[in-house]
């Protein structure tokens, strides 16, 4: 088929290049080709994955993140693609929360097998607790769910991560709080398990009348908090992600002046050019090579994608002292998509990113839906169907509220402007920028 496939690019105009790179990809899909009932297989669940995903978004989506919540890296990935496609997801509750993730009118719910150290028989012992009235407090926590299904190290991640944020005590507080909760919690429990009455009982319930003293005599929770930073560390640490705010959120727009593009853009640039971005880093790690010189590994994050840092002798490189977890940083860097198709980046130099109160005050504010059109550059000479179908395709996938305009330049320097119907809103991202810029860039190619 190679000459026949040949020949059909020649004929488009298709570039030599282009139609060698398509030839390859081919060979190498060889290599994993399905017969005829395997491929009807997967058109079908194709089909219908995209039909629920089109029309039923957040039940789609809660059911996907539910599918890869023991999986490391899943949840975040899709808790983020939640967010671009308009959905919130809801911070972990234990009067709201089930096991898996679950639909919550529009936005998806937070499921609590997916909370750091809680597994699914504490889940099982805080459903069964609540089922008579809400989960008022720590203490109310305490007694009331199992503690030989709930230890310790459960109930402080379920505190740490927001789960019990709707008994309107603080966090710090409830933490400080819990050692006398939890022993009170205990022997509450014991008690009732050997029908151990009180002089308080008056002829009630055995228990009824110490429990209500209890609740009477507990100690204040403090109203002292943790600072902002710290909260959202502790989301990272027990959920793998930042989900009530991002640490980038304040000092976004002065980072976004700073660098050369987003990391969602990393993969459609090309391979060994040099670039400057920034965002948080997430995870670092070093590792002594056979050379006997160290190698750090670390994951960059900037809200629409993540990337990989390389640091090559970590043990010598300045950059890898300013490589830190949960610090910001603006780095310059090598890229390198040659890695099984995966994109990383190459440090070169890494800096703090630091901005004063001035920096951020001048930084341009980010892109919304009353900002105006979303315009997307084409060059007539590339446009073609087969090119319109596939911009079709990319602005179906990322629905909104902001109106696309298509701005048409031709040889002559002038610029026609089309704008898209209301079935194309979209909401502006990175993401969808960096498809956009894949699909462009690979018809100027072809042209």
């Amino acid at each position: 088929m190679k000459d026949k496939f040949m020949q059909g690019l020649a004929e488009s105009n298709t570039a030599p290049n282009v139609a060698a790179d398509l030839w390859k990809l081919n060979e190498a899909a060889a290599d994993y080709s399905f017969n005829k009932s395997h491929a009807a297989c997967y058109g079908l669940i194709s089909y219908r994955t995209a039909y629920l995903k089109a029309n039923y978004p957040a039940e789609y989506m809660a059911a996907v993140i539910s599918s890869v919540m023991n999986t490391k890296d899943k949840v975040p990935f899709f808790v983020n693609r939640c967010e671009e496609m308009g959905i919130e997801v809801l911070p972990p509750d234990v009067n709201a929360s089930d096991h898996s993730f679950v639909v919550s009118e529009k936005d998806i719910r937070f499921g609590l097998d997916a909370v750091k150290n809680v597994g699914h028989a504490a889940v099982e012992a805080i459903l069964r607790a609540r089922e008579d009235a809400p989960i008022a407090s720590i203490w109310d926590f305490c007694e009331r769910v199992d503690s030989r299904a709930v230890n310790k190290r459960a109930i402080e991640c379920l505190v740490k991560c927001g789960a019990l944020d709707s008994t309107g005590a603080t966090r710090k507080g409830m933490l400080e709080a819990l050692p006398a909760a939890q022993s009170a919690g205990q022997k509450a429990q014991e008690d009732a398990q050997l029908g151990q009455g009180s002089i308080f009982d008056f002829g009630e319930e055995p228990g009824a009348g110490a429990h209500a003293t209890q609740a009477h005599h507990r100690p204040p929770i403090s109203a002292e908090e943790f600072e902002r930073s710290e909260l959202l560390a502790m989301e990272k640490e027990t959920l793998g992600t930042y989900l009530s705010e991002h640490p980038l959120t304040e000092v976004r727009g002065a980072l976004r002046a700073r660098v050369d593009c987003s990391l969602a853009q990393l993969a459609s640039k090309q391979d060994g050019s040099w670039v400057t971005v920034g965002g948080i880093v997430t995870e670092c790690k070093k590792i002594r090579t056979k050379s006997g010189s160290q190698m750090m590994f670390a994951t960059l994050d900037d809200v629409e994608g993540q990337v990989e840092l390389l640091v090559f002798k970590a043990d010598q490189a300045e950059s890898a002292s300013v490589i830190a977890p949960d610090s910001i940083v603006v780095v310059r860097g090598r890229l390198d998509h040659k890695d099984r198709g995966e994109t990383k980046l190459v440090v070169q130099e890494a800096e703090r990113f630091e901005p004063d109160a001035a920096e951020i005050a001048a930084a341009p504010a980010a892109p919304s839906a009353d900002a105006g059109p979303f315009e997307v550059p084409v060059d007539a000479g590339t446009l073609s169907d087969s090119l319109l179908e596939e911009l079709k395709s990319v602005l179906e996938h990322h629905k909104g509220e902001t109106d696309v305009h298509l701005t048409v330049r031709n040889g002559n320097g002038k610029t026609i402007v089309l704008q898209c119907g209301e079935g194309f809103r979209v909401r502006p991202s990175g993401r969808l920028q960096s498809e956009l810029d894949h699909v462009l860039g690979a018809a100027a190619l072809a042209a």
